[in-house]
């Protein structure tokens, strides 16, 4: 049976300075680093193992997805396109506190986020569904008996756990948050309570 865990990375240079980063390519902070970390010393003590890692190919991705191959002493992940961060368009690049001034009312607003639909130049979250599809087609056709980690990003990995369980996108947005370096477990049979394994602290997003 196929297994998924689902990364987001750790809190990278514009999480901390509340930009909005996109396929920007920021390095992690500190802190980004250290939840990296914390994330791979609790999989570790779990016992989790895993057949493959890929991560998406921003380097804060990569960074978190590495510091858990060093730690498991598994292979150093393996980049693949699919899992990039959703691009931003215009938003690109500025401050978050700047969402309701330039998207409103294009929006969906959940208690820890702001989530803009459609500004120019963006993916838009059924653009972002459907890439998740593609991707699990290609994970389906490749590891049918296996059990990965995926590196990703927040709007694209809430795209992914859509994907997996047949869900609105508009449903999983609002549903739960996905932090720095937490960690879904993405399996058939396991209950919605049962798939967010690990909290981590939070700082800026």
């Amino acid at each position: 049976m196929l297994t998924l865990y689902l990364a987001r990375h750790g809190q990278d240079l514009d999480n901390a300075a509340g930009i909005l980063n996109g396929r920007r390519d920021q390095p992690l902070t500190a802190v980004g680093l250290a939840q990296a970390d914390e994330l791979a010393q609790k999989i570790k003590v779990a016992g989790i193992r895993f057949d493959k890692v890929y991560s998406s190919p921003l380097s804060r991705a990569y960074e978190t997805a590495k510091t858990i191959t060093s730690a498991l002493d598994l292979a150093p992940p393996e980049t693949l396109g699919l899992l990039i961060e959703r691009d931003f368009g215009m938003m690109t690049g500025l401050p978050a506190s700047e969402i309701k001034l330039r998207c409103a009312p294009d929006l969906l607003e959940t208690a820890t986020i702001t989530y803009f639909l459609s500004p120019e130049g963006a993916e838009t979250f059924p653009q972002l569904l459907e890439r998740a599809v593609r991707l699990l087609e290609f994970i389906r056709n490749n590891h049918r008996e296996q059990t990965l980690l995926l590196v990703t990003h927040g709007d694209f990995g809430k795209m992914l756990y859509a994907a997996f369980y047949g869900l609105a996108w508009q449903e999983v947005l609002s549903s739960f948050h996905f932090g720095n370096s937490e960690l879904l477990w993405l399996k058939e049979e396991t209950e919605p309570e049962q798939r967010q394994l690990f909290r981590i602290q939070q700082f800026n997003q």
